[in-house]
């Protein structure tokens, strides 16, 4: 089934494609129309009235709803808060950490889910850090071989920001929870793109500036209800802690649900932004959504190969995802940093990323709005590249 009707019913929702080609989504999104719609009508109505109007509070919750439905949790799970290294930060900082206890993260993943767990030698918490043999290729017998039996939590990327390969989340999840370690997720590179869901996760942070196709700093922070009492709220305000009439308590006590962990006023415009995002992708379906992706991956593949470039992370398979990251092979044409100027002056935006060693990659990263004339175009544009 067709994602869209017509070519015009995609140029309503995405604008922009009418003259550009936007391939930045595991970088910062563009938004659809809609989403800048329910924004506007919000602002627009809280000139009128004060900004905690009713429908804006019940379209907050809905949220939740649509947020769960999402990864397979339940709306008391759900808190919304971004970016992603808040809740990140939050798991990492509200648990009864021990001398002695074991965290094991990889090193380079993204620094917003490196920082929390590395932060925590200072609490003498031993931090553990993955090696694999090829970058972000993070498998359960890699995690297998890293446990002990101090090991209290392992945080993972779902979908690695510069090779794009992702991760077997439940057969991992299943795997930590026969042994008791808890599993923290940072699922920004999956969560609106392939299907993510939380049977085996324990907590799960990912803001909707990327593949949810919603604003910055309004994000999902889901945190299993089995556990949340084992997990502190480090933020405190108003909101989460229990202060009828707005009168502090002597003691602390912790609302139930997904506000345990909102201290005060949430960001309602962003969080009204991200749920038409979401609604958008749930309308069109995440393996529809998945499956496009895929398909722009094989056409990129196809078209950049014969021009010399090589790609890092898998192109094809189950741990393939929606980004495909690539460098020209030596002697073979323009340099990456001078493809992306001239896709850049060319109304074509990519990413431009580099490894530990400095090593400059494009990264390509479309949606499922992208079509696969757009990916010819895009490898046009490369050929032409001048020396």
């Amino acid at each position: 089934m067709p994602l869209f009707t017509s070519e015009a019913e995609r140029l309503a929702e995405f604008p922009l494609a009418k003259d550009s080609i936007f391939l930045a989504h595991a970088g910062v999104t563009i938004l659809p129309r809609r989403v800048t719609r329910v924004m506007q009508e919000y602002l627009e109505e809280s000139c009128l009235r004060m900004q905690e109007f009713p429908e804006a509070w019940r379209a907050v919750n809905e949220t939740r709803v649509v947020a769960a439905k999402m990864i397979g949790a339940e709306a008391s799970e759900i808190s919304l808060l971004g970016p992603t290294s808040l809740g990140l930060s939050l798991v990492a900082n509200g648990l009864d950490w021990q001398p002695g206890d074991e965290v094991v993260c990889y090193q380079d993943d993204y620094p917003a889910n490196v920082y929390p767990w590395t932060d925590q030698a200072r609490r003498g918490v031993t931090v553990r850090l993955l090696k694999p043999e090829t970058p972000g290729e993070i498998t359960l017998e890699l995690v297998e071989a890293a446990l002990t039996p101090k090991t209290k939590l392992v945080a993972l990327a779902s979908c690695h920001f510069l090779t794009g390969y992702r991760i077997d989340i439940d057969a991992i999840g299943q795997m930590l929870h026969a042994r008791g370690i808890l599993f923290c997720l940072d699922a920004i590179q999956t969560l609106g793109a392939f299907e993510t869901k939380v049977d085996h996760v324990d907590f799960l942070s990912a803001d909707s500036h990327k593949w949810m196709l919603g604003p910055m700093a309004a994000g999902v922070v889901y945190v299993r209800e089995s556990v949340q009492e084992r997990l502190r709220p480090t933020l405190l305000g108003s909101w989460n802690v229990k202060s009828p009439n707005f009168i502090a308590q002597p003691e602390i006590a912790f609302e139930k649900g997904g506000r345990r962990y909102e201290p005060g006023v949430l960001n309602v415009v962003g969080t009204l932004g991200m749920k038409a995002g979401l609604e958008l992708l749930l309308e069109k379906g995440i393996p529809e959504v998945s499956a496009q992706l895929l398909r722009l991956k094989t056409r990129l593949v196809e078209r950049l190969t014969p021009l010399g470039f090589e790609f890092i992370g898998p192109v094809t398979g189950p741990h393939a995802s929606g980004i495909t990251t690539t460098r020209r092979q030596p002697g073979t044409g323009p340099t990456v940093d001078k493809v992306y100027e001239h896709l850049t002056a060319h109304r074509v935006s990519p990413s431009l990323r580099y490894n530990r060693e400095g090593q400059p990659f494009l990264r390509f990263s479309p949606h499922f709005y992208n079509t696969e004339a757009e990916m010819d175009r895009v490898a046009d544009l490369i050929a032409q590249t001048p020396e």
